[in-house]
């Protein structure tokens, strides 16, 4: 086997590579998206808002010539009322074809998660959605809710693509 079969496919072809993910916070909790969907990490600017827009979309900053839509994940989440300080961050990255910002409490870290760290989402019956939710990645002992943020973003319910466009 190649090393570069070896890197695709992970250890000696044994299931998957490990995968990076960007760990962010959102009130209590942490959470990690796919690092390849991140452009940038920036501080949080202040917005021009938008008539008629959901609460959780802020409102768009133009970013070197392309226009943002920035969404605040926290009242997105229904994390309480949002703070902005100097450790709110925002989160630019390339989902379905669009550059989106997402207003989040802290970056954390990368960290690296082989597929054996990682658990399928709990089935938590109707009340609770987990559509977005691929897993639940563990590390030195602390939970990681590891966000699809395509299916996230793209969703109907976020009206980002569409709206935005």
């Amino acid at each position: 086997m190649t090393i570069r079969a070896e890197q695709e496919t992970g250890e000696r072809g044994v299931g998957p590579a490990p995968r990076e993910y960007l760990t962010f916070t959102l009130g209590n909790e942490e959470y990690g998206m796919d690092i390849l969907k991140v452009q940038e990490i920036r501080g949080y600017d202040a917005v021009t808002r938008i008539a008629n827009a959901p609460e959780f979309l802020k409102g768009v900053i133009n970013l070197r010539g392309v226009i943002v839509p920035i969404v605040d994940m926290r009242i997105k989440f229904n994390l309480g009322t949002p703070t902005y300080d100097e450790f709110t961050v925002v989160i630019i990255m390339n989902v379905l074809g669009r550059v989106v910002g997402m207003v989040v409490d802290g970056v954390s870290d990368v960290v690296t998660l082989a597929a054996e760290q990682i658990r399928p989402a709990p089935e938590l019956g109707a009340g609770l959605d987990t559509r977005y939710i691929t897993g639940l990645g563990t590390q030195n002992g602390q939970m990681l809710i590891l966000v699809d943020i395509e299916q996230l973003m793209g969703s109907d319910e976020m009206q980002l693509i569409d709206s935005a466009a």
